[in-house]
């Protein structure tokens, strides 16, 4: 059977698709730094242009730089947000876990033999647990550490080397967008263009529009917590509320940990149930405004991406390419969202659907 122009066409776009998959899961871990550099270079690319534009008297080397610091210090400055939670809670869970453990032993016990279940909880067993591990002599546990840091010492030589190299591969790319995408258009057969243009620019529209409006969805909802948490007079309401809403760009995972460090930080505080109320009350408001208003109003339903289909595509792609996977699983999901709807389109407007004309 002979092939057609079209037909050979697609068996070698879907054998260059094919190419690229393997290259991604072959070489996944030597590809972390440059996919997290090209990830930041697709963000940031904008905020150099609107800086040149801006400040016209810059040479663009140094708005690049200007960009870049910015944002490695926004990086850092999130991490540093649960350096204060861990150094506060460490010293709080070692001196207040056991008692919560015997208020906890105290009131579960008898409810599960009140449903005639025989398992209690064995709080002394728990208690020398918690002295051997967080005493204040560590030294029974520092030793297998340090010794697990030697035999993972290739890891974290790599996890060095990929903290230096990201930000010089995200400078050069940065420095030098406008001729990589050049050089990537350059291979799409010429009369290809008009529609190469207009779905990139479609994807492109698709995941400007997301990442707006997550940013914003992110800062009103860390404001919210940090606010709804403070009210409940938690001390460290400022770095978790700050923290989860930040976090948030994780669909439900970020939200779940936010919530476990709010629900920690508040039983070790109040030692009550006003821990769980606080927890309850501002988290649940939290999810209500979020789904409700502020992700309908600023991400907007008709770019299409759900929560649910970014979950799955974090998930598919990070079991498939690892962190690679994880890092463009993001940019895939749009390409794909607008990949369907233009074959929707073509489908609803094709014979195929429409049926013979009479």
């Amino acid at each position: 059977m002979l092939m057609t122009p079209s037909s050979k066409s697609l068996a070698l776009w879907m054998g260059v698709a094919i190419l690229v998959a393997l290259l991604l899961w072959v070489l996944g871990p030597v590809l972390v730094p440059f996919a997290v550099a090209a990830v930041l270079a697709y963000a940031l690319h904008p905020a150099v242009i609107r800086l040149q534009q801006g400040l016209p008297f810059l040479p663009k080397l140094v708005c690049v730089l200007l960009v870049e610091i910015f944002a490695l210090l926004l990086v850092v400055g999130v991490l540093l947000l649960l350096v204060p939670i861990l150094t506060k809670e460490i010293p709080l869970l070692q001196q207040q876990l056991p008692t919560l453990l015997d208020q906890l032993a105290l009131k579960l016990n008898p409810l599960l033999a009140q449903y005639g279940w025989n398992l209690t909880i064995d709080v002394g067993s728990l208690k020398a647990q918690l002295i051997k591990y967080l005493s204040s002599n560590r030294d029974d546990w520092m030793d297998p550490l340090i010794a697990s840091l030697k035999l993972g010492g290739n890891f974290a030589l790599a996890a060095l080397g990929n903290v230096i190299l990201i930000p010089v591969v995200l400078f050069y790319l940065l420095s030098e967008w406008e001729r990589w995408v050049a050089q990537v258009v350059a291979w799409v057969p010429p009369h290809w263009r008009p529609a190469y243009d207009s779905f990139i620019q479609e994807c492109d529209a698709v995941l400007g529009q997301y990442l707006r409006g997550q940013i914003l969805v992110m800062l009103a909802l860390s404001i919210f917590y940090a606010l709804g948490l403070m009210l409940f007079g938690l001390d460290l309401a400022l770095p978790i509320g700050i923290f989860t809403g930040l976090a948030v760009c994780v669909p439900y995972l970020g939200f779940g940990l936010g919530l476990m460090l709010a629900l920690l930080a508040g039983l070790l505080q109040f030692a009550s149930l006003k821990a769980v109320v606080m927890v309850a009350v501002v988290f649940g408001a939290g999810q209500l405004i979020e789904g409700f208003w502020l992700t309908p109003k600023w991400v907007g339903e008709r770019i299409g991406l759900h929560p649910l289909a970014v979950i799955f595509a974090l998930l598919a792609l990070g079991q498939l390419f690892g962190f690679v996977g994880v890092l463009i699983a993001l940019p895939a999901s749009a390409v794909l969202l607008v990949a369907l709807r233009r074959m929707r389109s073509q489908y609803f407007n094709s014979k195929l659907y429409q049926g013979p004309s009479a």
